[in-house]
């Protein structure tokens, strides 16, 4: 008997239709990661593929020059002084589906906020998570950086607040280019339980300061890791790998939590 399908975790809402939709992250880092690490290297892989690119919803371009940010995109000729830009066209596709109270209140796409070098970015998304999770909105994992810019992480309570999908970008270069490419992702959205950073979580952490103070089971522990296989001649590239793969295919994906 099939077994109903589960909620999903994460909803994604696409409110810029021409945007590039939500993509499972893919473990080799789009094809970044050495060939060694993406077939042996289980930690940065698994890191790799927790979650889904999202991407900017058009190509833009900015530029810093110190004081003020500008901004332009393919096919626009010149450059305009960045306080607050919508999506081109997309307030009468929002007024026309929205309720007529909320008409007018598309979410801008770019916004330059008061600090020096900070610009706010909407993917061209909303979103809405399972009771008890939230997303955490970072720079996509292993995956080289945007030249001329950091991404701000966040945590975003999105079973409690729905709305825009957005994130803060540092400019680290003036009177330089910035590009943003709308096949590119420049974020990462990774689903947490609450429970796991609450504070109760988060102060949940003990200290073994020396190694004589480790047990008998800490001691059996490495053995079998590390230094077991090791001193036998044993230790074969990707073993870590190969012994993660084959507990989570044994593990029963409808076992509770």
């Amino acid at each position: 008997m099939d077994q109903p399908a589960a909620p999903p975790v994460a909803r994604f809402y696409q409110v810029i239709e021409q945007a590039r939709p939500p993509h499972r992250a893919d473990r080799a880092a789009g094809g970044t990661l050495p060939a060694r690490a993406a077939q042996y290297c289980d930690a940065v892989t698994q890191a790799s593929a927790f979650g889904w690119w999202l991407y900017p919803p058009l190509a833009l371009t900015l530029l810093w020059d110190g004081e003020q940010i500008h901004w332009t995109w393919d096919g626009n000729d010149s450059w305009l002084p960045l306080e607050a830009a919508q999506y081109p066209g997309l307030r009468p596709r929002f007024d026309a589906a929205a309720p007529a109270h909320l008409r007018g209140t598309a979410p801008p796409m770019l916004t330059a906020l008061p600090e020096p070098g900070l610009v706010q970015i909407w993917t061209g998304l909303f979103a809405r998570t399972a009771p008890g999770w939230s997303l955490l909105l970072r720079a996509p994992a292993n995956l080289p950086p945007g030249p001329g810019y950091v991404a701000y992480e966040g945590i975003l309570e999105a079973d409690r607040w729905f709305g825009p999908l957005f994130t803060n970008l540092r400019l680290t270069r003036t009177g330089v280019p910035v590009r943003l490419r709308p096949d590119q992702p420049f974020l990462q959205a990774q689903p947490l339980p609450r429970a796991a950073y609450a504070e109760p979580t988060l102060s949940a952490m003990a200290l073994t300061p020396r190694p004589e103070e480790f047990d008998a089971q800490d001691w059996e522990d490495y053995e079998t890791a590390v230094a077991g296989p090791a001193l036998r001649g044993e230790r074969s590239t990707g073993q870590y790998a190969i012994a993660a793969r084959r507990r989570r295919r044994a593990e029963c994906p409808f076992a509770p939590a």
